[in-house]
């Protein structure tokens, strides 16, 4: 979603080696990009999430992006990120940028591959905010805010459910 969103490929000037799976266990994760909506921020920072249990499964992440596909609140951000997209765009366009060229470590290698390091430290999420675009909102925060509305999708489920 990260990479999609803000076109840049993540760790693309690194090699992507044992040092490196060390560091995202640690906590590395790659930047998020400002021009991105803050609830498409939560859902990137909930997918990041060290414990593979505390990650949204694609039917909460279904649910939860059609919530807010119906919400106003959704509508008027995507309008803003489109908005500056487009500026980034022109700006790019008008200093005679017209394709983005982008330099890739010959290490970082984008292809399916077994990697069999040993001894890697235990996951855990970043302590380092200022990797988020988070709009002076704590991780904490954003992360409750996004539990709230997982249990506010899985009431209604439960509701559904009931004959």
């Amino acid at each position: 979603m990260n990479e999609f969103l803000s076109e840049e490929i993540p760790f693309n000037d690194i090699p992507h080696d044992h040092i490196l799976a060390v560091k995202i266990c640690k906590g590395f994760r790659p930047k998020i990009s400002e021009h991105i909506p803050k609830f498409l921020v939560d859902l990137i920072m909930k997918c990041w999430d060290a414990k593979a249990e505390n990650r949204p499964i694609a039917k909460e992440l279904y649910q939860t992006l059609k919530k807010l596909d119906e919400s106003y609140d959704y509508y008027s951000q995507m309008w803003e990120y489109e908005g500056k997209i487009e500026e980034k765009k022109f700006k790019n366009s008008s200093n005679g940028n017209n394709s983005i060229s982008i330099k890739t470590h010959p290490q970082a290698i984008y292809t399916s591959r077994l990697l069999s390091f040993k001894n890697l430290p235990e996951p855990v999420n970043s302590s380092d905010l200022t990797s988020f675009q988070v709009n002076s909102v704590s991780a904490n925060l954003i992360s409750e805010c996004f539990d709230y509305l997982t249990e506010i999708n899985q009431e209604e489920n439960d509701l559904n459910d009931e004959p």
